[in-house]
This record gives structure tokens, C-alpha cells and sequence, in this order.
């Protein structure tokens, strides 16, 4: 989550391994084939909330229940839709009724049966009003789901909905045997899940560390890796550190480590393999458009004119970013060629600023209104890319007179006392997005209490409109239109301030075979359960 959309961007799926079985094949040429086993190590920046995406809501959380649980349908390597737990789907000639088959034979990692009876209850629980979830409104557009035999699940829309089947791409099944009697909210099974995919909860040790092993009645199949690890280690020099110690095997890296750090040094070069894609995110600056005085347009405008996007992409991530205009992936149908970054104009920002009332009156540097100075507060993770990215911000806008602070902050403790709260002034933050380009759930107005993605607070009727009859146009030409249409205005009103695309970077140790060269559309990450470590050279471990 993947999530239909996310707050921070791991592409990665979250893993480990440590595992006794010495299944090895070679072929005929003497090297290794796929082989059963071993220990794969990562690193997280935060740890997961809780192991139900559907009420988590964070990055960390989705990549480590995407490798409990399944969903009915899935993307392949390619970007198609693909069998998950469905082996088929069929659409109604009105595009108003999905029927989706489910394989037999299914199993929960307890051995209890998996059915459509377990998807009728997700469905349920997802669009309960009394689930404190980000993701409802999409199913909640379902004017009816049954599951009339096993095997069977069938839903059927009020009108044709466009990003239906995607959605179902999306939601992770749940066992009803188990949560029937529980509320979502506040479970056991947050911390203590039955998955039905390629992995299980082997421990989880707060504040360090989470350890799956594979599942044996996975409807998957076995994948190659027995466990995986994920540290939790916030900060992301340290969790380099760890990458050249050779105590985690993979991490997402930066772009000073991508250029310069590991080419430069042939012991790296010889031990780590470097991965680059541009993946479907961005990052951004975020106001809270329920606080003064970002509620402005002109405020927020001036704010877009006074920041240099490309000093940035420069200086932060030397060049391997990519502008952007709107919240879409560049080069892609929904992202309008003819919108273009606001460029960097300090005159135009302090004109801006002046029209919206402000002036610095006392000769001190700093911009006034009403007698208060234009002083505010931008909030981060623990991520030195958004952490620098602040600083260059900081130093930008007081040139405009405006005074900025910094605040960075553990991730756990950024979500739930700030942004679930709406209590914060400006973000700097990323949007990871799904494949269909429906932006409802970040950007409609109805989509603003605690939980939900809409919490910078932003409103406006013409963009819920949009958004609307976006979400029921089939034809793909006349979306594109609608949400070219979107993006124009959301550029226009600045509710965020697209900073760049940033690559996303990957170091990944030499002894992890089976990564798919060269890297297909949905990423490295795309055929992890094929990953394998031969025995030779597993941590800990002596070939036999």
C-alpha cells in the first residue's frame, strides 16, 4: 500500500529471513538456482502502527501486512491487473456488477477455510462508519455484496464506478472467524494477525525489530526466503552504516550514498547492487488550510513563487528528481504536459504577500499582519532528504521576510499526535499513489476527519466535482480531461506545494538472487517471494 494512497513511500517490501532448510539446485553451468532458505534483513524508518492497513494508514504498516494478507486481485509485473485469491473476474455488460471466482482450497494460516464469506465481511468492516478508515468511500459506492457459494463474491455498484476493479487491488482480505466479535479498532489482531499469505508474525519487539517467517499453507505457494526481518532504525545514516556492516541486506538510500558514497568505493561496488526507478510519488510541502493564515491564496501562492523547486532537486537530490505540476507520475496520460511548476520569483512572492496584507512595518526583516509577525512551523520525519529539503525552504522564504522553524519528529508520534489531530501548521511529507489517478479520498472535502488523507482541510466545490465525475466516467479520453482539469486548479489554489519526484534509490547486497533485470514497470520489489540466498553465502549459516 499496495495502499490506494499513502502517507511516505516504502516501494519496498519489508523482509528477513533465517531459516534452516538447505534445499539447494544447480544448474548446469554451475550456478545457483533458486533455493529455499536464508536470512534477508532490512531497515524501516518507522515502525508499523498496527497490521490492519485498512485502519493504519502508514507506509510501514501496509509494507508488512502486504506480506500477511492477501487481496482478490493484484498488479503484475507490468502494470496489469492480475489473480490474487480470485483466478477470474467478470464485469456486467453496464459496468455496474464485478463477480470475482475465488481459488479453492483456501486456507488461513490457522487452517481454517478462506472463502467469500471472509471478503463479504471485509467489504462490511471497511465501509462500517464506526471503522476509523481512510479508505471507505471507495467501497461504500457497493449499493450491494453477497457471497452466494464459497467460491463466490459478487458486488454490484449504484453506477459504473472507473477505479472498481483497482480498489479491489487494494484491500487486504481479514478472517471472520476471528474478527466477528472483535472491534477493528482496537483488536488483538493488530498486533497479532492470521494472514493467509506468503508470511507469518513470528515477533514482534517493540521499538526494534519485526520478524516474519513463511507461511506453510500460503495460497501462494512458498516463497524462496523463510523470514523476514525489518529493524526499525529512524535515522537513515545510521541504517547506512548498517548496509556497509553488512547487518541489513537492502535499503532505500540517498542520492549523495546512489552517486558518490558506494561508486566511490570499490569494497561497496563489489558487495552492493544499485536499483533507480521513478516510482509513483511525490513530495511535498503541505499547509493546514484551516490555520491562519494559509486559509490565503495569495499566501500560499506567494509561498509556491518564493521556494526554488529546482535548488532543491539540485542540491538535495543531485538531479535524480523530476519537477512536478501535478499529483500525478510525470510522463503519464494523467499528468498535464502543459502545467508547469510555479517558477521561482521573489518579487512575485512578495508582491503576493503584500496584497494578502502583510508588511514589515517595525524594519526588522520580518513580514506583519494585524501586528503579528509571519512566523510558522514546518513539521518532518525523521528523513534527512525532507530534512534538508526544510532547511533550503527555511532559508528561502526568509528571504520573503517569512520566519520558519523546524521540527522533526518520530514518525509513530508525527502521525498520531499531529497529522491524525490537525494539529500542525505546514508538512513536508509524500504522497505514494496508486495506478487508477482517482484522488478522492486526499483531496474531496468530505474526506477531512480524524484518519482520513484529507487533513491539511482543503475545500473546494469545483475540485469535489471533478473528483466526482471522475470516479464514473469509463472512457479513459474524457478522464483524462477531467482530472487535467483537477490539476489545474489544485496548481492554481496551492493547497501543496510539489517540490519534486524524487527516483527511488536502492542498495541491495550482492547475496540476494532472483531480482528481475531489467527492472519491469511495477519495480524490483514486484517478484520478492522468487528472491533467494544461496547457501554459501547466508549470514550466519554453513552451506552443507
Amino acid at each position: 500500500m499496495y495502499f490506494k494512497s499513502i502517507l511516505i513511500f516504502f516501494f519496498l517490501l519489508n523482509l528477513t529471513s533465517c531459516s534452516d532448510k538447505k534445499e539447494i539446485a544447480y544448474n548446469y553451468d554451475g550456478t545457483f538456482s533458486s533455493e529455499k532458505g536464508g536470512t534477508l534483513i532490512d531497515a524501516m524508518s518507522g515502525e508499523p502502527s498496527n497490521l490492519i492497513s485498512m485502519i493504519a494508514g502508514d507506509s510501514a504498516s501496509s509494507a508488512i501486512s502486504g506480506n500477511i494478507f492477501n487481496k482478490l486481485i493484484k498488479y503484475d509485473k507490468n502494470l496489469e491487473l492480475a489473480p490474487e485469491i480470485a483466478e477470474k473476474w467478470t464485469i456486467s455488460s453496464d459496468q455496474k456488477t464485478i463477480t470475482f471466482q475465488l481459488k479453492k482450497d483456501l486456507k488461513w494460516s490457522d487452517g481454517h477455510n478462506l472463502t467469500s464469506e471472509d471478503v463479504l465481511f471485509t467489504w462490511k468492516l471497511v465501509t462500517d462508519d464506526k471503522t476509523r478508515t481512510p479508505y471507505g468511500s471507495d467501497y461504500k459506492l457497493v449499493d450491494k455484496a453477497e457471497a452466494p457459494d464459497p467460491q463466490t463474491f459478487r458486488v454490484v455498484y449504484k453506477q459504473a464506478y472507473a477505479p472498481a476493479l483497482d480498489s479491489w487491488a487494494t484491500l487486504q482480505i481479514l478472517p471472520k472467524h476471528i474478527l466477528k466479535d472483535e472491534d477493528i479498532n482496537r483488536t488483538f489482531f493488530s498486533r497479532k494477525p492470521v494472514g493467509s499469505s506468503y508470511y507469518k508474525l513470528a515477533q514482534w519487539v517493540n521499538g526494534e525489530k519485526l520478524t516474519l517467517e513463511a507461511s506453510p499453507s500460503s495460497v501462494m505457494g512458498e516463497p524462496n526466503i523463510s523470514n523476514l526481518t525489518s529493524r526499525f532504525i529512524p535515522d537513515t545514516s545510521s541504517q547506512f552504516l548498517e548496509l556497509i556492516a553488512d547487518n541489513i541486506d537492502l535499503m532505500n538510500i540517498n542520492p549523495i550514498q546512489f552517486a558518490r558514497v558506494i561508486p566511490s568505493r570499490p569494497d561497496l561496488k563489489n558487495k552492493l547492487a544499485l536499483y533507480k526507478e521513478l516510482g509513483n510519488s511525490y513530495t511535498y510541502l503541505g499547509f493546514n488550510s484551516k490555520h491562519l493564515p494559509f486559509n490565503d491564496i495569495k499566501v500560499r501562492q506567494a509561498i509556491n513563487y518564493a521556494i526554488d523547486k529546482q535548488e532543491i532537486i539540485d542540491g538535495v537530490l543531485l538531479g535524480l528528481g523530476e519537477p512536478v505540476a501535478s499529483p500525478y507520475k510525470p510522463g503519464t496520460r494523467w499528468s498535464d504536459q502543459k502545467l508547469h511548476p510555479y517558477p521561482y520569483d521573489k518579487n512575485k512572492a512578495l508582491n503576493l504577500l503584500r496584497e494578502a496584507g502583510f508588511n514589515d512595518t517595525n524594519q526588522d526583516g520580518i513580514l506583519e499582519k494585524d501586528g503579528k509577525p509571519f512566523s510558522f512551523e514546518i513539521l518532518t520525519n525523521q528523513n534527512k532528504q525532507r530534512e534538508m529539503t526544510a532547511v533550503l525552504i527555511q532559508r528561502r522564504l526568509k528571504d520573503v521576510g517569512i520566519d520558519v522553524k523546524i521540527r522533526v519528529i518520530e514518525w509513530a508520534s508525527f502521525v498520531n499526535q499531529f497529522i491524525k489531530t490537525g494539529d500542525f501548521d505546514a508538512v513536508i511529507l509524500g504522497w505514494s499513489l496508486s495506478l487508477d489517478p482517482d484522488q478522492y479520498n486526499i483531496w474531496h472535502s468530505s474526506q477531512q476527519k480524524p484518519g482520513q488523507f484529507n487533513f491539511i482541510g482543503y475545500n473546494n466545490k469545483e475540485v469535489d466535482k471533478l473528483l466526482e465525475e471522475g470516479r464514473t466516467e469509463l472512457n479513459p479520453d474524457k478522464r483524462e480531461k477531467i482530472y487535467h482539469a483537477f490539476s489545474k486548479i489544485l496548481l492554481s489554489d496551492s493547497p501543496v506545494i510539489y517540490l519534486y519526484a524524487g527516483y527511488g534509490l536502492t542498495a541491495m547486497s550482492k547475496r540476494i538472487k532472483g531480482v528481475e533485470s531489467p527492472t519491469p514497470p511495477a519495480g524490483i520489489a514486484h517478484n520478492s517471494y522468487e528472491w533467494f540466498i544461496p547457501s554459501t553465502v547466508r549470514r550466519n549459516e554453513i552451506a552443507q
